[in-house]
């Protein structure tokens, strides 16, 4: 059961973004599992077994990510992350983050959440704006979720030259290359507590629908060709 991060949490965090080497890795390994690794484990396997016995996504599964970088692109960095997330997403064998993905972020300066759809493919957002074009009702009410709630903010970028200006509510949807909705916060004492997890579900909650929406794209034909 999660019990909340705690102090010795984020001096491990901000201990690996200064040290990052594995002689004082290993020598604090034991805090790593302790202290980041196993809360996050917990808290991940608590709020997916909620938002599922509310929900019952089919396919949907968590995961946690690994402290350790891909060797084959260090760029000069250390060989371990200096932060650590969890996703609740439908597994697939293309790259992470072709399909829309909740995830839960702690860094050493502050946490993040919510809902992203980092690498969708160009047919994707292809599909995406043709439903925009064809049936805008369908996305307007979650638009206008948006619009009215103040916890996440859409964020990713946009093409460097618009793609269409269907209008106020969804041009800034419309005009995406990737997209999330997306809540960042300093550290706080909620982190240190269980009521964590009814705030993250509550989060994910709001965001079903667009990932309900998101996720149907792929289905959809190919707007480039001939009807």
């Amino acid at each position: 059961m999660f019990q909340g991060f705690c102090d010795a949490t984020m001096d491990f965090m901000w201990g690996i973004r200064f040290n990052n080497e594995r002689p004082w890795f290993e020598a604090h390994k034991e805090d790593y599992q302790t202290y980041l690794y196993q809360p996050m484990k917990d808290l991940a396997r608590e709020v997916y077994d909620g938002f599922q016995e509310r929900n019952q996504v089919p396919g949907l599964c968590w995961k946690v990510s690994r402290i350790y970088r891909d060797a084959r692109r260090l760029h000069g960095r250390g060989p371990y992350k200096d932060h650590l997330w969890w996703s609740m997403e439908h597994p697939t064998q293309q790259p992470f983050a072709t399909r829309p993905v909740f995830w839960f972020e702690l860094t050493p300066g502050g946490w993040s959440y919510g809902l992203g759809y980092y690498a969708p493919s160009p047919l994707t957002m292809a599909k995406f704006r043709a439903r925009l074009d064809n049936r805008p009702r369908q996305f307007e009410p979650l638009a206008r979720q948006i619009e009215r709630q103040s916890t996440f903010q859409l964020t990713g970028e946009d093409y460097k030259r618009a793609k269409g200006d269907p209008g106020p509510l969804l041009a800034p949807w419309y005009n995406k290359r990737q997209l999330a909705l997306e809540c960042s916060r300093k550290p706080e004492p909620i982190l240190y507590t269980r009521d964590l997890v009814g705030l993250l579900l509550e989060g994910y909650q709001l965001l079903l629908p667009l990932y309900q929406y998101f996720s149907t794209l792929e289905g959809d034909p190919d707007p480039r060709q001939p009807v």
